[in-house]
């Protein structure tokens, strides 16, 4: 059970730092059922989440855990998905974004990268299913390192270039 103050990932929406936990002080909840308050960090609202739900939730890495993913984000292989039907395209990006594992992540982020510059060298555009599973894997990325590294956010990917050379490049 995660503890007031804990930070944590939960299921699809990133960091949540818990609130409380207890009765879900909103229409319908049970009274009888303990409830998680998560306060998303990097948007507005709340999640009201049942401690024994069943939905995806871990603490955050560690620092340590964090700069061991940064080092081996040059090894990392980037796995291209080159099948164009859009449902199995946006299933295989889903399945690798809910094992809400940060180097899947980066292999993800790579992969979608590569695709891109292919489509580019061709003078096409990337599709937006990929676009958007790109998107998400470095909102999840950059959000957990952040708190991990105990930096903004939006240096994440200043950081990581830093340290490894960036994740993607346009060679």
């Amino acid at each position: 059970m995660y503890n007031i103050g804990d930070l944590i990932i939960y299921s699809g929406e990133g960091v949540c730092r818990v609130e409380a936990v207890g009765e879900a002080s909103v229409t319908g909840a049970s009274k009888d059922r303990l409830y998680y308050t998560l306060a998303p960090l990097y948007r507005t609202g709340k999640i009201f989440a049942p401690v024994d739900a069943g939905i995806f939730m871990r603490p955050v890495i560690s620092r340590d855990e964090a700069l061991d993913i940064i080092a081996k984000i040059p090894a990392a292989p980037a796995e291209v998905c080159d099948n164009r039907n859009i449902r199995f395209l946006s299933e295989h990006y889903q399945e690798r974004m809910q094992r809400h594992d940060c180097l899947e992540l980066v292999k993800l982020i790579k992969a979608v990268w590569s695709k891109r510059t292919i489509a580019l060298k061709k003078g096409k555009k990337l599709g937006q299913i990929d676009e958007r599973f790109m998107k998400r894997a470095e909102d999840m990325l950059y959000g957990e390192l952040a708190v991990a590294l105990d930096i903004p956010k939006d240096g994440v990917r200043d950081y990581i270039a830093a340290s490894v050379g960036p994740i993607c490049s346009e060679n």
